[in-house]
């Protein structure tokens, strides 16, 4: 059986493993994202140390960005212009490469789990889905027509703008480039720039909890409007307050207002916009669906030129 590395790359932590899919996931390691050079030479210590059963077959990254995911560009592999001013413009993937020498599969953090989620969890069977995270940052990611969402660069779904009633929420925002996008209002920092503490320890009952599914339910509308997902599916820290999903699903039915008479919408709501599958392991299964994925391109590559030989 073939054997992938798999790496998480989050802006406050950094999660390895090796395996192959949800019943094979072995020597989990969780490090902490400090500067560029430190924290990726942890990560190849944790492959040199884990991987000596078996050569891994290639390596799955999913990135917090924004990232340059185009092969043809001269920085292609590289973190961009991130909020993490450490790591801008840093090479994750030619590093990764170099000191393995196996292919490398490389996206966002958000399209890797939407990846996971579409092979093994709550997207599996669909061809047109997205994939949210809110937490420490928001993004999104997904599918169109069974192809994983890239463009221009890749979805930065975070960072739309969305209604702002300063009457009702004062609060700036806490993007730096764009204040009060939906990252800078609803994240898990916002939440605690905004209210003092921290999201998990905000009380179940208080108005935090009513804006944050205003935000959310706002942005989630939008990407009803936009994209007509077959499903939406919401993963990250702040989700796994118990009672903001209900409270997202009621807000966004009033949003749409009887626009869209689907039963998805008016009657199976809690069906179509849902939490991961797979959990909090969405994003490193994620990775290891793109390393498959980025090792069976290239043994049919491999298969081509012997044939063309």
């Amino acid at each position: 059986m073939n054997q992938y590395g798999a790496i998480e790359a989050g802006g406050t932590k950094f999660v390895c493993a090796i395996g192959s899919g949800p019943e094979n996931l072995r020597y989990e390691k969780v490090l902490k994202t400090t500067t560029p050079d430190k924290t990726i030479n942890q990560v190849l210590n944790f492959f040199r140390n884990n991987a000596q059963r078996g050569k891994l077959s290639a390596i799955g990254i999913g990135s917090f960005g924004p990232i340059d995911i185009n092969r043809e560009s001269a920085s292609y592999g590289y973190i961009l212009s991130t909020p993490k001013q450490h790591w801008k413009n840093t090479n994750i993937v030619g590093k990764i490469e170099e000191a393995f020498k196996i292919p490398v599969g490389f996206d966002t953090d958000v399209n890797a789990a939407a990846l996971g989620e579409y092979e093994w969890g709550a997207a599996k069977g669909l061809s047109n889905f997205i994939y949210l995270t809110i937490g420490t940052g928001i993004g999104g990611g997904g599918m169109s027509n069974g192809n994983l969402l890239h463009g221009l660069l890749h979805p930065e779904m975070g960072h739309i703008s969305i209604h702002h009633d300063f009457n009702e929420d004062p609060f700036k925002g806490n993007c730096p480039f764009h204040g009060d996008c939906f990252e800078g209002l609803a994240s898990g920092p916002a939440i605690e720039a905004r209210w003092g503490i921290i999201p998990q320890k905000l009380d179940e009952n208080h108005e935090g909890w009513k804006l944050e599914a205003k935000y959310i339910s706002l942005a989630i509308t939008n990407y009803i409007c936009t994209l007509s997902p077959q499903r939406i599916i919401i993963g990250g820290g702040v989700m796994n307050r118990e009672k903001l999903l209900p409270m997202v699903h009621r807000e966004i039915v009033n949003n749409l207002n009887t626009y869209i008479q689907l039963p998805e919408i008016t009657q199976n709501i809690e069906d179509y916009i849902v939490l991961p599958g797979l959990g909090n392991q969405a994003g490193i299964l994620g990775a290891i669906a793109l390393a498959r994925r980025v090792h069976s391109r290239s043994a049919k590559y491999k298969k081509c030129d012997n044939s063309i030989s």
